[in-house]
Parts: C-alpha cells; sequence; structure tokens
C-alpha cells in the first residue's frame, strides 16, 4: 500500500480461487491423499488449509511480478498495478495480463477494478495520496456489541488491531480489554468500567475520519517518540505541501511488567530503539529526524558506559 498511495492510475486484479491454481506434481500429490467412506483420493492442485500454502501461492506471485516490480505489487492472489500517467498504465496492465496468461493463470473479472485514481486493496481505500479504513469495516467495529467472553474479546481485538496503524497510542488505549484476556482471568470476564472506557474510544478514534498520508520517499520524516508507565508509542510524519505535518502511520506497543519497571530514561531509550527497528521500511536509507519529550536522554551523547543497558 506504500507504493500504491500516490499513484494517479491504479487497477487490482483477483487471482480466481487462489490456491487452486497452483498444480501440485506428482510427487506432492501421495502426501496429500486423504480418505473418504467411498476410496482414497490425492489432490491434484494446492488445497487450502495447508501451513505451507501462503508462502507457496506468495512466492509463485512473486517470482510472477519480479521483473515488473516498478509498478506491480501482490500479496497472495490480490495483484495491484499503479503508474502516474495513464498511456503507462495500459502499458503496465498489458504486461501484467500477459504474465498471468504466460503463467496459465485466471483473474476474477468481477473483483477486479481498472484504472481507478482510488482503490479498496486489503481492507484499505488507498489513493490520492492517502490510505484510510474501510468503511463497511470501520462500521462493524462500531457495531460491535459488549464482549461477554475471552474469545468475544479476542475477536474484537483482532478486527480493530488490523486498523491499529490509524489509532494513536493503541496499545495504550486497549491496556484495559487486552488485561480481561490473560489467562489468570475467567473465561467469562468481567467487564468493568475502565473497559467500557477503552472499548468506545477505540470505536471513535477509528469513527473520526481516519486518514493517513502515503509516505513519499523523496522527503524527509519526523520521527515523534513517548512513552507511558504501561506502553510505548510514536507516529511518522511528513510535511505536505499545506506546510503542516501529517500522520503515515502510528505504532504502539503495551510494555510487559518487567519493563514497566524500567525507569524513565531506560523506556524512553527502549522506545526509540523499538520504534525505529519496526519503521525500517520507511526510515532505513532515508533521511529523518527524530524528536522525543525525554531531555535526561541528552546525556546519551557524552556518556561513557554509567549504564551498559542503555549504551547498547
Amino acid at each position: 500500500m506504500k507504493k500504491l498511495g500516490w499513484a494517479r492510475f491504479i487497477s487490482t486484479l483477483d487471482l480466481t480461487k487462489g490456491y487452486w491454481q497452483v498444480a501440485l506434481d506428482e510427487s506432492a500429490k501421495e502426501r496429500l491423499a486423504f480418505t473418504t467412506h467411498v476410496g482414497l483420493y490425492e489432490f491434484n492442485v494446492l488445497p487450502f488449509g495447508l501451513r505451507n500454502a501462503p508462502a507457496t501461492l506468495q512466492r509463485l506471485v512473486d517470482g510472477l511480478l519480479a521483473v515488473l516490480g516498478e509498478y506491480a505489487v501482490a500479496y497472495l492472489d490480490d495483484v495491484a498495478i499503479f503508474s502516474d500517467s495513464w498511456a503507462d498504465h495500459l502499458e503496465h496492465l498489458q504486461k501484467v495480463l500477459e504474465r498471468i496468461r504466460e503463467a496459465g493463470l485466471t483473474v476474477k473479472a468481477k473483483k477486479c477494478q481498472i484504472g481507478l485514481n482510488r482503490v479498496t486493496y486489503l481492507g484499505h481505500q488507498v489513493g490520492q495520496g492517502t490510505i484510510s479504513p474501510l468503511q463497511a469495516k470501520v462500521d462493524a467495529i462500531q457495531k460491535w456489541p459488549v464482549p461477554k467472553s475471552k474469545k468475544q474479546v479476542q475477536s474484537f481485538l483482532w478486527l480493530a488491531g488490523y486498523y491499529r496503524r490509524f489509532v494513536p497510542q493503541y496499545s495504550q488505549i486497549a491496556i484495559p480489554v487486552t488485561d480481561v484476556t490473560k489467562k489468570k482471568h475467567p473465561n467469562a470476564i468481567q467487564w468493568t468500567e475502565e473497559c467500557q472506557k477503552a472499548f468506545n474510544k477505540l470505536k471513535a478514534t477509528l469513527m473520526s475520519d481516519s486518514v493517513l498520508r502515503a509516505p513519499d520517499f523523496d522527503k524527509p520524516f519526523l520521527v515523534t517518540t513517548d512513552a507511558s508507565e504501561r506502553g510505548v508509542g510514536a507516529v511518522l510524519m511528513q510535511e505536505g505541501l499545506d506546510q503542516e505535518f501529517h500522520p503515515v502511520v502510528f505504532l504502539s506497543k503495551k510494555l510487559s511488567e518487567r519493563e514497566s519497571n524500567w525507569s524513565v530514561s531506560e523506556k524512553e531509550c527502549y522506545t526509540i530503539v523499538y520504534i525505529l527497528e519496526k519503521e525500517r521500511p520507511y526510515v532505513w536509507g532515508q533521511r529523518f529526524h527524530l524528536q522525543t519529550d525525554h531531555a535526561a536522554l541528552q546525556w546519551l551523547h557524552t556518556a561513557t558506559g554509567n549504564n551498559k543497558k542503555l549504551i547498547r
């Protein structure tokens, strides 16, 4: 999605029936045999449900698009083609379709989006320099009933967590909700007022027109980090044409009990290291500014080794 954000024209293709387009060789067929009440059968194509099926399909599609990586990307059976001009887009689309035809694969026409400036891709609306959650998913989160069991809480956190990049300090907000899923708590959860407030805040934040800017790797980034008692967070930003800084992605993490006992300096230093590692796809090899609100870390520039953990 990072690559699609600033493209003027985007098309998406959906490979029909996913794994079933991958043929198995003879030695693999006998390893995927299964019995029924009328006899023994073997799969001729890659079945759904195998642990290595996603990796196999992804490897096939990556190989298919290897020479087209400048304007085509894929996640499993979802292929996206992006271009800056209509003439280029027609040429790019033709090359991708030719590669798909040569490989003997097919696409499902009903699920294809051709030549749009904004498309639905992997549960997001992407294009015109912005990335936003899919409205249908946001509506589902908004209508989610109050959970009554651990499994229901985990289902909510899985769906809401898919859009955590749009929520500042997501991990810290969700702490009361995630705490009820701990093993020491019974399956029939005790839903407190604090849980309800966190539940409502997560919903409200996603409903407040959550929009992220697509990254522009020709411009410098600004990374702002912060640490609290039980969590760490950051926002990656870039300056827009309006001379204002806009968020590209929000990151956060809940601290473990051991990490929560660290000193403030250790937490702030850990936040910088953790966040920069997570933001590596954005900042690696790029010029960026780091902003932290903890002045005590300035001594690291002249440290002689009093605290080996911080020095590392």
